[in-house]
């Protein structure tokens, strides 16, 4: 049964402003929290805090950023602890569950070979949840006048930008010009006098305070143009689409091709190697999957060099999440860290798709 048959008011969750950014700082704080404690650990040969029957892992160290993240935004208003909170939990989550194989393991093995695949999915699946509130929560007719009010709140204890500024006039006029009923017009009205009547902020640079990066992306609009962008998209999807078939390629002729051949194709096998007789067929499987996307990737990659650029876009965004969802899972279980570079620039290819096709869209209209 619905709220609306109990009498209760129906709720409407309003995004706040920059809640996309926020989730970018976490979810980088997060992966580069992981990758530096690995890296940390591996340089200096796994060190320990404690002795005896003490040993203080950074599982607690990450329980603790974790908790004063979450405090932070309770206690204080200030614009500025929300990315505050939002890095000191990604960091937090990272010590946290860089120690997952202690977890899942009777012999708390912090090496076992699912905690890298544990690790990446977590974080994928953030990713994707990212996606779904950019998309999915839709905002109520008022959601300008609730952003703008929380914006007056807190200018009375901590002064706007400029741009800021601005921008609660924009929404106050925007919301006044088409309000759902003539009492939130006239509360519109009142605020939007209040902030007129208010001084202009004098333009000041805060150096505390964490914002997106505006200007790095205008200038990566500028500096990627079509042409340009779609050569990088092109040499990108080649040389990601080539790389996946290093194993099965270094798996296939690697016994049958001796020599300096045979001996480049083995060292393109980085990172762990297990056993192929103890995986169950999770091998067989990896292979067959780096085949299928490696041949997308470079199917894309050719279509995009053509006049069929709508398909070739389609088929790399397919080939990408294909990659990103199933085969980099497995890389992580077989190679661990060792493939995170090139999760990395996987994640940019695809982006930069989608703005690609974004561009042909706009481009058409």
């Amino acid at each position: 049964m619905g709220s609306r048959k109990l009498g209760l008011p129906a709720i409407h969750l309003v995004r706040r402003e920059s809640a996309e950014w926020y989730m970018v700082l976490t979810l980088l704080s997060f992966a580069a929290s992981v990758t530096l404690t690995r890296l940390f650990l591996s340089l200096t040969g796994y060190p320990q805090i404690g002795g005896g029957e003490i040993h203080i892992a950074h599982v607690l160290w990450g329980g603790l950023l974790l908790y004063t993240g979450a405090l932070i935004p309770l206690i204080f208003s200030n614009r500025g602890v929300y990315p505050t909170g939002a890095i000191l939990a990604g960091i937090g989550v990272g010590l946290f569950i860089d120690e997952v194989g202690k977890f899942i393991t009777q012999s708390n093995d912090y090496f076992f070979p699912l905690a890298a695949p544990i690790i990446y999915a977590v974080f994928l699946l953030s990713i994707i949840f990212l996606l779904l509130i950019r998309r999915s929560v839709n905002s109520p007719k008022n959601a300008a006048l609730a952003r703008a009010l929380d914006e007056i709140r807190v200018s009375l204890h901590e002064r706007p930008t400029e741009d800021e500024w601005e921008q609660m006039k924009t929404d106050l006029r925007s919301f006044a010009d088409k309000p759902p009923s003539p009492r939130h017009a006239k509360l519109a009205q009142a605020l939007l006098k209040f902030v007129e009547a208010e001084p202009a902020p004098m333009p000041l640079k805060r150096l505390l305070r964490i914002r997106p990066p505006r200007k790095l992306i205008n200038l990566a609009v500028r500096w990627l143009p079509n042409r340009r962008l779609r050569w990088l998209l092109i040499l990108g999807l080649l040389g990601i689409g080539l790389l996946m078939w290093k194993n099965p390629l270094s798996v296939l002729l690697g016994n049958k091709i001796g020599g300096e051949v045979g001996s480049f194709l083995a060292s393109l096998r980085i990172g762990r190697q297990i056993e192929i007789s103890s995986t169950g067929g999770w091998y067989e499987m990896r292979l067959g999957l780096e085949v299928v996307v490696g041949l997308l990737l470079l199917a894309a990659a050719i279509l995009l060099l053509t006049k069929f650029k709508r398909q070739g876009v389609i088929v790399g965004i397919i080939g990408l999440l294909a990659s990103l969802t199933t085969v980099d899972l497995l890389l992580f279980y077989f190679e661990q860290f060792s493939t995170i570079i090139t999760t990395m620039i996987q994640l940019l290819l695809l982006i930069g798709l989608f703005y690609y096709r974004a561009r042909l869209v706009s481009r058409s209209t």
